[in-house]
């Protein structure tokens, strides 16, 4: 109907995306619940592992020197003393955190809050971006085989997944459909949210050349591209009026989290390290795990470089080889969420072969609510 608001299919991924997200939050209680022993808060399950870095940050903002003692109304600094390491998270969702806890007065609600909203773009615009060339069908059922990714709780806790994928998303999307300076100014907030958000420049350098190769005339709103840079350079400036160094950042990622560029093949070698470790749970989270989402994230990449379009391909290589160049490879299996070539191929593949769909989704959602009850029972998953 003309001038709804609304379409169907947006009702209905809008539907889905809050469908899921009761069912994580149920699963979360429940999983913490038999646990610990006790009935945790709603949100309880799911501040562990990197969300309360971002709160920590969202409270007393990046510093350089954390005291030990830093104290706030109504919230207890999580990891004291760390703080000075925190320059490594990027700080728009942190930010968008602090502005939202300055009216709840809760900083683990206002995190559910932030990613909650961004959370309702995701799916919408996966739809838009991948219907823009293969149709309504096969975007439809890209967004809804995103919902279902095994890791796709992320996009429902305190974490910068949902804020980052609609960011980018939407920077391709608009860019696609000729709205250049949109994309722009969301592809640099993308880059302020994740360093990810780079990939965004090749790849819409790719996307302004395919426009150009098909009306062969130069478009002004291609500056726009810029526009990535200039939020990598906010984040640049932040490091230099924190730290006294625009790259501080790095220092910090190496020296701390054992993260710096490397060959693929440097930190691929570590999950068949991890694969032959004694423990059997080991082996599978950080082993097999690891290895099995890498590998699956590579075909998908060199599938959409042969068939689909070369601005997917550049965004799936670009972030593939981000997620596996450094020496020490861990969360891949969450980090795929961004390499949305993979459920565009699960809706193509679902669309010849119905059963093998049917079976990749229930698949999916079955490891989904694995991951996800080790994540909230305090196991590690990724």
């Amino acid at each position: 109907m003309p001038g709804r608001l609304l379409s169907r299919t947006d009702a209905l991924l809008l539907s889905w995306t809050l469908f899921a997200k009761v069912a994580v939050l149920v699963v979360g209680v429940l999983a913490a619940w038999i646990a610990t022993g006790h009935a945790p808060g709603l949100l309880e399950p799911w501040d562990r592992w990197d969300a309360p870095h971002y709160t920590d940050i969202a409270v007393f903002g990046y510093m350089a020197h954390d005291p030990g003692n830093l104290v706030a109304p109504g919230y207890e600094q999580v990891f004291p003393g760390d703080l000075d390491l925190y320059i490594v998270f990027f700080p728009l969702f942190p930010w968008l955190v602090a502005a939202v806890n300055a009216i709840v007065g809760a900083p683990v609600v206002a995190a559910f809050v932030v990613a909650t909203t961004a959370s309702l773009f995701v799916a919408p615009l996966l739809y838009r971006l991948v219907a823009a060339d293969l149709g309504a069908r096969i975007g439809r059922s890209s967004a809804l085989f995103l919902l279902a990714f095994p890791t796709a709780y992320f996009l429902h806790i305190g974490y910068t997944e949902s804020l980052f994928l609609a960011l980018a998303f939407g920077s391709l999307w608009l860019a696609r459909t000729d709205r250049w300076w949109g994309a722009g100014l969301l592809g640099g907030l993308a880059a302020l949210t994740r360093v990810n958000g780079l990939v965004l420049i090749p790849a819409l350098l790719v996307e302004a050349w395919l426009q150009w190769r098909r009306h062969r005339r130069l478009e002004v709103g291609w500056l726009a591209i810029g526009g990535v840079a200039i939020g990598f350079g906010v984040y640049l400036a932040l490091n230099w009026s924190v730290y006294g160094d625009p790259f501080a950042f790095s220092e910090i990622q190496h020296s701390h989290w054992f993260k710096q560029l490397s060959p693929p093949w440097e930190g691929i070698a570590g999950f068949v390290r991890w694969i032959r470790d004694d423990d059997l749970d080991t082996a599978l989270m950080l082993g097999w795990a690891e290895l099995i989402f890498t590998a699956l994230g590579l075909v998908a990449t060199i599938a959409t470089a042969i068939w689909l379009r070369p601005t997917w391909a550049v965004w799936m290589a670009g972030n593939w080889l981000l997620i596996v160049s450094t020496g020490f490879v861990m969360s891949v299996p969450r980090y795929s969420l961004v390499l949305f070539g993979i459920v565009v191929w699960l809706a193509l593949i679902a669309q010849r072969w119905r059963t093998v769909g049917w079976v990749a989704a229930v698949c999916s959602v079955a490891a989904m609510g694995v991951f996800a009850w080790r994540f909230a029972g305090g196991q590690w998953a990724f």
